[in-house]
């Protein structure tokens, strides 16, 4: 479903596929702490060598679409669509931006926008869903703003610096993103 690998552009960002170019960016996103928070990562960061053996090979993946989200030439972070089940028409999107500098300045929200309008225009996929944690607000607005409905909470999944928080997951359907005002033509 994903074996076409654009480049999507918006007004402040353009969305390309990751590859070994990408790989600084990569780096500095996985070691930002405040990132790692934001997406539960406690696993070390992944060494260079790792990180461009991943983003070489995610071309080749025709069950997920991996991006780049570009400001110019420059790396700000990164918009996923994975966990594909081709049977239901469904996935997960997953998004992160590199650290503080970069937020707030609507480039999560546009690059989001642009992947759901490809997916729901050029795929058939139904359904796509992700899971956010309740104590980022600012990602949970944004979500609800592009159309991602809450279904449900996962209860203390997640435990950070001693604490326990939970995990809400949300979903947009293709009906959803239709009715508002974006034609899902595939």
């Amino acid at each position: 479903m994903f074996a076409n690998k654009p480049t999507l552009v918006g007004e402040r960002v353009t969305l390309r596929p990751v590859g070994p170019e990408h790989v600084d960016g990569l780096l500095d996103l996985l070691a930002d702490p405040e990132v790692r928070r934001l997406t539960g990562s406690h696993a070390d960061p992944a060494g260079r060598e790792a990180a461009t053996r991943w983003y070489s090979t995610r071309g080749e993946q025709s069950d997920r679409l991996d991006l780049a989200i570009c400001v110019g030439e420059e790396y700000v972070g990164e918009v996923v669509l994975n966990e594909l089940d081709g049977d239901n028409l469904s996935c997960n999107l997953r998004v992160a931006l590199l650290g503080a500098r970069v937020f707030g300045k609507g480039f999560g929200s546009e690059a989001i926008r642009l992947v759901l309008d490809h997916a729901f225009t050029t795929t058939p996929l139904h359904r796509i869903s992700l899971d956010v944690f309740a104590f980022n607000d600012r990602a949970r607005h944004v979500y609800e703003k592009l159309g991602f409905v809450e279904e449900g909470v996962l209860r203390d999944a997640l435990r950070w610096g001693g604490e326990w928080h939970d995990s809400i997951s949300m979903a947009v359907l293709r009906p959803d993103w239709a009715t508002r005002g974006r034609p899902a033509r595939f």
